[in-house]
């Protein structure tokens, strides 16, 4: 089944550019371990490109503290360490007014991806809701099955509170999310590819 953020209701969507920085303010957590603790300081940076062109940069704060195994999973497939990770992914799904939603490196049409923990693995909770643009939420096909998919708000969504996992939100770069947002269409197509061009820490 193809991971997708509950496409019922929906309003559109906004776009991105090549590098997702992504910040992660960790304090003490004890779902992860000490992998965990190793990556506070280092920023992680997406470079994403259209049709193979650079297109820009994003960032985001994950809330390490309440979702240690969520926003840890995102940090290990950004850095590739287990092996494997979302370097040459792409954005499969962008509906313009709703969302942008990628990361599935397995199959790269949005219907796999894995985790780190190697199953899918639980909702931590759902304590954040979908409050608007800039949230940064997990994909799944039902209740505990995060895998690899995220998404990126470009709306309010409360439709997907209690569904969806809300781990982080946009620092900058909106402007960008709204370009890649030009390339989607309402059935979450896209007309050019939005990938992951490589990923890492700065």
């Amino acid at each position: 089944a193809r991971m997708s953020p509950c496409l019922s209701r929906w309003y559109g969507m906004k776009l991105v550019k090549p590098y997702l920085l992504i910040e992660r303010g960790f304090a003490d957590t004890t779902a992860t371990g000490s992998s965990v603790l190793s990556a506070t300081v280092n920023p992680t940076v997406f470079n994403i490109a259209v049709n193979g062109e650079p297109l820009g940069h994003i960032s985001f704060k994950l809330f390490a503290e309440k979702f240690p195994k969520t926003a840890e999973n995102l940090h290990a497939l950004s850095t590739g360490e287990k092996g494997f990770g979302y370097k040459g992914s792409c954005f499969h799904s962008i509906i313009p007014g709703f969302m942008c939603q990628g990361s599935d490196f397995t199959r790269l049409n949005g219907t796999d991806g894995k985790s780190i923990y190697r199953e899918k693995f639980e909702d931590e909770n759902f304590i954040l809701k979908h409050t608007g643009p800039g949230i940064l939420s997990m994909a799944n096909v039902g209740l505990n099955t995060n895998g690899s998919q995220f998404f990126i708000c470009t709306a309010q969504t409360e439709w997907l509170d209690g569904k969806h996992v809300v781990f982080g939100k946009m620092k900058e770069g909106m402007k960008i999310v709204e370009a890649m947002e030009r390339f989607g269409f309402r059935n979450g197509k896209t007309s050019k590819k939005i990938a992951i061009a490589d990923c890492g820490k700065l």
